[in-house]
Order: structure tokens, then sequence, then C-alpha cells
């Protein structure tokens, strides 16, 4: 089983993700592929301290890359959007 730390591989931090951090105190990172919703729930609770209300995941799909004539996929990946109690913040996406 992995650790807390190998299951939340990082954070995503665009504008739109942001604006759901200031507006709905949601935030988003990138997780193992075979992560379930409770794994992530714990591991999210155990790093920064806080209480998670909901976790909705999503599988992220390769696009379509070309370099000249040569084609390839970028990797496919597992994003996990968390919902926080009111009130609560993780400092990391605050600086």
């Amino acid at each position: 089983m992995p650790t807390p730390h190998q299951i939340i591989v990082r954070p995503l931090i665009t504008e739109k993700n942001t604006n759901l951090m200031q507006e709905n105190n949601k935030y988003s990172f990138e997780v193992l592929r075979n992560a379930s919703k409770p794994e992530i729930k714990r591991a999210i609770e155990f790093i920064f301290d806080v209480s998670v209300e909901k976790v909705h995941t999503m599988n992220v799909r390769g696009k379509l890359k070309r370099r000249g004539r040569e084609t390839g996929y970028t990797r496919e990946w597992k994003k996990a959007i968390v919902t926080l109690a009111p009130g609560d913040s993780i400092g990391i996406f605050d600086s």
C-alpha cells in the first residue's frame, strides 16, 4: 500500500484551479492512477492536517503530439479535486 506522500504526486496550480481555491475552497492534485477516493482523502488529511468533505477524481487522457513527422502521446494521469471544510486551507497554495 502506498504512503500518503506517494499517493499525492504534485499540486496543480493553474489559473482555473486558483479561482476554484478562492471561490469554492477546492484544491487540485495529481495523484497515483490506482488511488481510490478514500485513500486520497486520508492522504490529504494526513499531509496537510485539514478535514476533507468531498473528493472528485478524473482520468486525464494523453494528448496526441507531433514533433516533425514523429507522433506520440503525452502521458495519462489522474486528477483529484478536493473540497475542504469551511475555514480550512492549504498553506502551500497561498504563496
